[in-house]
């Protein structure tokens, strides 16, 4: 198996400059309808992807322990060649869709991806804001290492997945040409992932290409221009608030729930999921006639 590079950490110094570049854009060339930046929400940001880079390690030996040992089990082997690594490219953006997805849908794993939602900016730190339990990604990519693609050769596809995504965090580029809007997630498709206005909500999961979402039935065209956030948006900077306060309102509202079928709901069902409300059976009033007059 040959050495592939970890491909967010071969990226942090380009990061870190494009990063630069674009605040100073924002000096030189204001807009005041843009998010911009805000000094103490682009150090939560940056805070969060610090953080993300040491969790993501530690959860690194559970998830490569599982996948070793799926690997070790299937007999199916996919060499790591030029062409093969496109393959695995496309088949990993596959079922990132799908797990991302995944992550709108279900609230438990919501309780995860909310942290990258979490900022109302949307800028180049904003891509930075990662979660630190990102210990619910790794079933969507068992099907990949049970038909053979080696655990190193999928780390490498999901670091470069993720370093696409970098700048298609920004309100600095406009749309671009129909062809590359028609197949690659763009800065405009993904202003709309971060919007959080209904028609915009659960739309554009796609993370190096958008035909996914077209496929899906998930895709929408940015026509408006988003607000970005949450539909309830918390009010820290705490970076381990940022990190835990959605489990927080799962555990909350599992305790407050009445019955096992609401708190499985409120872990398992959509963010905003609520239980059918109970109404209370009204007895039917019975006519009579007026009685005659004395």
């Amino acid at each position: 198996m040959p050495n592939l590079p970890d491909a967010v950490l071969w990226s942090i110094p380009a990061f870190v400059l494009l990063t630069v570049l674009e605040i100073v854009s924002y000096r030189i060339h204001p807009d005041e309808d843009a998010a911009g930046y805000e000094t103490k929400d682009a150090a939560t940001s940056i805070g969060m992807g610090l953080g993300s880079l040491g969790f993501d390690f530690l959860w690194k030996i559970p998830i490569v322990a599982i996948y070793t040992a799926v690997y070790e089990l299937t007999p199916a082997r996919v060499p790591v060649l030029w062409w093969t690594v496109l393959l695995m490219l496309l088949a990993q953006d596959f079922f990132y869709y799908w797990s991302h997805r995944g992550h709108h849908v279900i609230r438990i794993l919501w309780a995860c991806h909310v942290v990258h939602h979490s900022s109302r900016k949307f800028n180049l730190s904003t891509a930075l804001r990662q979660p630190w339990t990102s210990l619910t990604v790794w079933p969507f990519y068992v099907p990949l290492i049970a038909c053979g693609v080696h655990p190193a050769a999928l780390a490498f596809c999901s670091s470069a997945n993720l370093v696409y995504q970098f700048w298609v965090h920004t309100e600095r580029i406009d749309k671009l040409p129909r062809p590359f809007e028609y197949v690659l997630n763009t800065p405009s498709h993904h202003r709309v992932h971060h919007a959080s206005q209904g028609g915009y909500l659960d739309r554009n999961f796609g993370g190096i290409l958008i035909v996914w979402d077209r496929l899906f039935g998930s895709f929408a065209p940015e026509t408006e221009r988003p607000v970005f956030g949450l539909t309830k948006n918390i009010a820290t900077y705490n970076p381990l608030r940022v990190a835990t306060h959605e489990y927080a309102a799962i555990a909350r509202d599992v305790r407050a729930a009445s019955t096992w079928r609401e708190r499985a709901g409120r872990v398992f069902r959509g963010p905003g999921w609520q239980p059918a409300a109970t109404r209370p059976a009204v007895a039917p009033v019975a006519e009579t006639a007026a009685e005659p007059a004395a």
